[in-house]
């Protein structure tokens, strides 16, 4: 395999495994490292690349197994969960001040969830996975994975109704 092989075939999903490591770890340095691991582990690889189905659902379970391993390093005591993906240029200042906030009050919300729920949530809603391809990178079947979103969301959705009505009556 070429490197130019190589790459057609890494690059278009090398955004979501990024995202995904942004997701787990807590820097952008953090998350840039680990896709270059992810990558070059896939390199060094390359002759099993055809023994895969999927290599990007491949790549997603390692990118989540390295983040995992590293945050139960010792050099990783002060990551937390942080998302920033989110960029709207065509909004007002209070619209966005508002959406800042509530931004925050969800990424508040995800660092308290349980880890596998925040995986599934990133998959789904981030990523925008199905359920299926969910289910083989978490080692999961899919009503597991669906519980798990389920929960995830009414957790996120009535902190967030708890807090936004909090002093309204």
């Amino acid at each position: 395999m070429t490197q130019t092989e190589f790459l057609n075939i890494v690059m278009p999903f090398k955004d979501k495994v990024f995202r995904l490591a942004k997701r787990l770890l807590v820097s952008r340095e953090e998350a840039e490292d680990a896709t270059q691991e992810i990558i070059l582990k896939l390199w060094k690889n390359q002759n099993k690349m055809g023994n895969y189905k999927n290599i990007e659902a491949f790549s997603m379970t390692m990118t989540k197994n390295f983040c995992l391993d590293k945050l139960k390093s010792k050099q990783a005591q002060n990551l937390k969960i942080v998302h920033s993906n989110y960029e709207d240029h065509n909004v007002s200042l209070q619209k966005e001040v508002e959406l800042n906030d509530s931004l925050e009050w969800v990424n508040k919300i995800m660092a308290d969830l349980p880890e596998q729920q925040k995986m599934v949530i990133q998959l789904r809603d981030i990523e925008q996975y199905d359920y299926d391809e969910i289910a083989k990178m978490l080692d999961m079947n899919q009503t597991a994975v669906r519980v798990a979103l389920s929960r995830a969301r009414k957790t996120i959705r009535e902190k967030l109704t708890n807090t936004h009505n909090y002093g309204i009556k």
